[in-house]
């Protein structure tokens, strides 16, 4: 650049920054700035030519070159309207130097076109025609135009890809509204649901078309300073996942994938939901099945309750809802099943004689009623408002309305109290049988052993549904009972027999005690019955054998020098062996032979 080129510059420089725009300004100081591309500082001073000059047709095409120069440094998405406003212009400016700029203006001015000349292949000359300048002109018309279309593209894609994922984000938000956790949305959604699910994926889908055309777009236009990866973010967690917005702007653009996640909320709706609940209303109407059944053939269906268990129609609901209402219900229509058909199975032991086998019966029956009011009663306690959102077509389809499942469970939890407590009455009844032997002459032998009670009959040995013997008293007088015990407590066979009066006096009874041994065949008795204080310096006792056939054989009464503590029987020669043991360990038998009489 020789010295006259730099004052110039200088000079331009100089007056750009004082402002000096009201001096004239000369193209040919001008033009050093334009060829040397400082197309920044050169603008405002080419603006001010063209202002005052109309007919320069390389100020226009530089003028041109100027506003398509601008466009390379903006951001197509921040600034998008003053881009192709620029391009516009550079159109435009493009477009008056194509129509003013001659053959004589390439002669004239061919300094201002140095940057368009090139070799002639004939002559071996530098040369500058007008077709290469029309033709660089059309290329950069056509380009501009080009551009132009893709950045607003670009711009359009760019927003609708944003608008599309914010109305997306905005409908996941408004199902965590109004489901607050995923369970509850499977519980709940219905018709409306899906499709506002399916709308959010559709949406979203809207959202990855338009970027992936915005990507295309801005591969076409090569650096926008803008190079987006878009990554979709699976939603694990609804309850706290799904719901933070995304930076479109930032490189590393992370957006949740709603789309997976509709299609697999839907898919469960769909394929999981909407089954099970069509599982649930047809499994009542088998249990309604069932008490029609009952009420008609009074007949237990017990059996026919075991098969209609079904274990996955459970374990399907219980992954949305720990105690499911509807499981809770057909638990308690099934408890009154069970009870009610306990009565049926039970019917004919109503009247039996077994005061045991009824007492078991009534138990049983208790304890299923206690199940069935346990059921109904944790039901009455159930917030219905929300079951009525959670569970509203089985509701509707079973009952009609939550106030009829209401009063349902209300009436069951009664008629299961009404029942316990006949129930109770029944079993304190036949507990009552079941502690008293009834004797043939109207006495009651007692099957248990109160100390503080007066009785007559007074029980040494209960052993349980075999026999009972003791002492019973007549005017203070002692005498020996054994009575067989039968299930219908109406006494079997009995035996009374005389002991030894003196020393089994009433009120020395807590001081006796008692061993027995039965034969092999248990058709026979052997019962010791004795004193534990000493009458004149020994033990005393009286020996019993009675039988079935014969009753009473024999009673007789011994004296020990030791208490008694084993009594054996041998069945081959019948007798007894009463054995003792003294202080000191030492061991001493006393043998009975079949008579009754003290051998040896």
């Amino acid at each position: 650049m020789n010295l006259q080129k730099k004052l110039i510059i200088l000079v331009l420089v100089t007056l750009s920054s004082i402002g000096l725009f009201a001096q004239k300004v000369r193209y040919k100081d001008l033009i050093s700035l334009l060829t040397s591309k400082q197309y920044e500082k050169a603008e405002p001073f080419l603006k001010k030519y063209l202002k005052d000059n109309t007919d320069n047709p390389n100020a226009y095409l530089y003028m041109a070159i100027i506003f398509q120069d601008k466009t390379l440094r903006m951001d197509p998405l921040l600034h998008t309207e003053v881009m192709t406003a620029n391009l516009d212009s550079a159109m435009f400016f493009y477009d008056k130097a194509y129509k003013t700029i001659t053959e004589k203006e390439l002669r004239r001015n061919d300094d201002y076109y140095e940057a368009y000349s090139r070799r002639d292949p004939r002559t071996g000359k530098f040369v500058i025609k007008l077709s290469d300048v029309q033709l660089f002109m059309d290329d950069q018309i056509k380009a501009g135009k080009e551009k132009k279309i893709k950045i607003n593209y670009l711009k359009t894609y760019f927003i609708e890809s944003e608008k599309a994922y914010g109305r997306a984000l905005a409908i996941f938000k408004s199902l965590q509204g109004e489901y607050v956790t995923d369970k509850i949305l499977y519980l709940r959604a219905d018709e409306r649901t899906v499709t506002t699910l399916k709308k959010l994926g559709h949406t979203f889908d809207s959202s990855v078309v338009a970027f992936e055309r915005y990507k295309t777009v801005s591969k076409q236009l090569g650096k926008t300073g803008h190079d987006q990866i878009l990554e979709l973010v699976e939603i694990k967690d609804y309850n706290n996942e799904g719901s933070l917005s995304a930076d479109f702007m930032k490189d590393n653009l992370k957006v949740w994938d709603y789309k997976r996640w509709t299609n697999d909320a839907v898919a469960k709706i769909e394929k999981e939901m909407i089954p099970l609940r069509h599982n649930l209303i047809a499994y009542d109407i088998e249990l309604n099945k069932l008490h029609e059944k009952l009420k008609n053939d009074s007949t237990s269906v017990k059996n026919d309750l075991t098969k209609l268990i079904n274990k996955l129609l459970e374990e399907q609901l219980k992954k949305y809802d720990n105690d499911p209402l509807p499981l809770a219900v057909s638990a308690m229509k099934t408890a009154e099943l069970e009870y009610l058909s306990d009565l049926m199975i039970d019917k004919p032991v109503k009247d039996s004689a077994n005061v045991k086998l009824r007492l078991n019966t009534i138990a049983k029956e208790i304890k299923g009623l206690k199940r069935l009011d346990s059921i109904s009663s944790l039901l009455e306690k159930r917030n219905f408002d929300e079951e009525n959102l959670n569970y509203k077509f089985y509701i509707h389809k079973v009952f009609g309305q939550i106030q009829v499942l209401n009063e349902n469970i209300i009436s069951m939890r009664e008629f299961a109290e009404r029942e316990i407590i006949k129930k109770q009455k029944q079993w304190e009844v036949n507990s009552q049988s079941l502690k008293w032997l009834t004797a043939a002459n109207a006495d009651s032998i007692p099957l248990f052993v109160e100390s503080n009670r007066d009785l007559k009959y007074k029980p040494l040995v209960i052993t349980e549904d075999k026999f009972t013997y003791g002492l019973v008293y007549q005017d203070s007088l002692a005498k020996g009972y054994f009575y067989k015990i039968t299930p219908s407590r109406i006494a079997g066979y009995k035996v009374i027999f005389p002991v030894d009066q003196p020393v089994f006096k009433k009120k020395n009874f807590s001081l006796f005690r008692t061993l027995w041994v039965a034969s092999s065949s248990e058709d026979t008795y052997f019962l010791l019955i004795y004193s534990t204080q000493k009458t004149d310096n020994q033990f005393k006792g009286s020996l019993i054998k009675l039988n079935r056939t014969d009753g009473l054989v024999w009673s007789n009464n011994f004296s020990f020098e030791t208490l008694p503590t084993e009594l054996l029987f041998n069945n081959d020669t019948a007798e007894i062996s009463i054995k003792q043991t003294d202080a000191d360990g030492a061991a001493k038998i006393m043998v009975v032979d079949k008579s009754g009489k003290k051998s040896g």
